[in-house]
């Protein structure tokens, strides 16, 4: 059988193989089907990466998206089906450990509990009050850590749950309409779903944000398994993607209080992203839910409506009605004199923490370490030479890329649980550029 053939029956087996973490009811399991293809992707040399590849990396070589199955050794070494908060690469425990000691966490906002699959509770604590300030309760504390809302005249376009195999015709429409938009991804769809991932990334150069490694409630967690829900994500993310850092996550159910803010932002550099509208199309055919016809008719009332402030509404990747829905109202944002742009480009700042998007030039970070600074959009050229010149602030947002802590060089510990996914690649060569980037001041990494 020809080879390119083959290629195409491997690529339509993973597709149907494919598997979907299902979404936002109350009541239901995070459960992955593990069952990835034997062998999808081409060759490292095949002419078909020269095509597709991101041009632009830290110059440091990770495992192929999806190389090997099941579970792949390489690409997917070392990463966990849930989170463990005692078995988290010390890196990132030093970290959060540092933010503490500094007052950075809030150490009066207690873990909140949660009955029946309602909204999570604080005892005696107001959950609308300055301490715990929650956003499940839709406190708006003026934080600039947390974003409600789009500018004026925006529609600030964005995707929960992928990826997943109802993404695809998503993706489709969006390349086809020449637009970005910003997909909050759950972790473990990643690693179960690497076709969709490869096609958002690799063809439609989509911007990646974080939406937790298994989608929990984030304000029913200890400090630590908050730390590791987004860290893993970014993670798997930095490594599919030439080394970028996530700078955005939205908290599914969009649950979280001043304490899992401060983690995100102290911590690893994420600023939390809400909405303003909500079409719960995630719950379309569940008893009780919304409809098709009601989403449509939403989407439609808010796109004609108002333009100030712009919007940020919640929607999902998750089934061809919530995809049917967006694609429906699309033609509606044009008409209306809205501006269409992902979230994450929404206020003219870099997409990431330490790049401006998928195709600029980037400087070696690492999760748990904060970048000083993303490059220029502007700045263009090859990876060896694009991480190691001084970067530029990248407008608004520049100032909001990293944490207020300095960055420390510190040897990552990682649990022999995890297989060294975070030390695989903190080898002695590795160390030799860390040594070689500190002194010349442009950019922080880990030994």
């Amino acid at each position: 059988m020809p080879s390119a053939v083959r290629s195409l029956l491997f690529l339509a087996a993973s597709f149907l193989a494919a598997s979907a973490v299902p979404h936002d009811s109350h009541d239901h399991d995070h459960a992955a089907n593990r069952a990835l293809p034997s062998r999808w992707y081409h060759d490292e040399d095949h002419p078909v990466h020269a095509l597709f590849r991101r041009g632009n990396t830290d110059g440091i070589t990770y495992p192929a998206i999806g190389s090997n199955a099941p579970l792949p050794p390489e690409w997917a070494a070392g990463f966990p089906d849930k989170v463990d908060p005692t078995k988290l690469p010390q890196v990132w425990v030093d970290a959060y450990t540092k933010a503490k000691n500094a007052g950075k966490i809030p150490a009066n906002v207690p873990v909140s509990t949660q009955a029946n699959g309602g909204n999570p509770t604080y005892g005696n604590l107001n959950p609308t009050g300055a301490v715990v300030c929650s956003t499940t309760y839709k406190c708006r504390n003026n934080s600039t850590d947390v974003i409600w809302d789009a500018p004026d005249g925006v529609f600030a376009s964005s995707f929960d749950d992928g990826p997943l195999p109802t993404s695809q015709p998503l993706y489709d429409f969006l390349n086809e309409n020449n637009v970005i938009s910003t997909h909050f991804f759950i972790g473990t769809n990643i690693l179960y779903n690497p076709n969709e991932f490869a096609y958002c990334w690799n063809t439609l150069g989509g911007d990646l944000a974080v939406h937790t490694w298994t989608h929990p409630y984030m304000t029913t967690l200890s400090d630590l398994s908050v730390l590791g829900e987004l860290a893993w994500t970014m993670q798997i993310i930095h490594n599919s993607t030439g080394g970028r850092l996530p700078k955005y996550w939205r908290p599914p159910y969009g649950d979280a209080d001043n304490r899992v803010v401060a983690i995100a932002k102290e911590v690893l550099g994420l600023t939390t992203v809400i909405w303003n509208q909500d079409t719960e199309d995630w719950s379309i055919g569940e008893a009780g839910g919304a409809t098709r016809a009601g989403v449509n008719q939403n989407l439609q009332k808010w796109i004609t409506g108002p333009k100030s402030p712009g919007l940020v509404i919640l929607e999902h990747e998750l089934s061809n009605d919530t995809v049917g829905a967006f694609i429906q109202a699309f033609p509606l944002i044009a008409q209306n004199g809205w501006k269409f742009d992902s979230v994450a480009r929404m206020d003219g700042g870099a997409v990431y923490q330490n790049s401006a998007d998928a195709n600029s030039s980037l400087t070696i970070g690492s999760v748990g370490v904060p970048v000083s600074a993303p490059p220029s959009s502007s700045s263009v050229g090859s990876s060896s030479s694009s991480s190691s010149q001084s970067s530029s602030s990248a407008g608004n947002n520049a100032a909001k890329t990293t944490s207020a802590q300095s960055a420390q060089a510190t040897g990552a510990n990682a649990s022999t649980t995890h297989n060294g996914a975070v030390a695989r690649f903190l080898s002695p060569v590795l160390a030799g550029a860390a040594t070689f980037f500190s002194v010349v001041g442009t950019v922080f990494v880990l030994p």
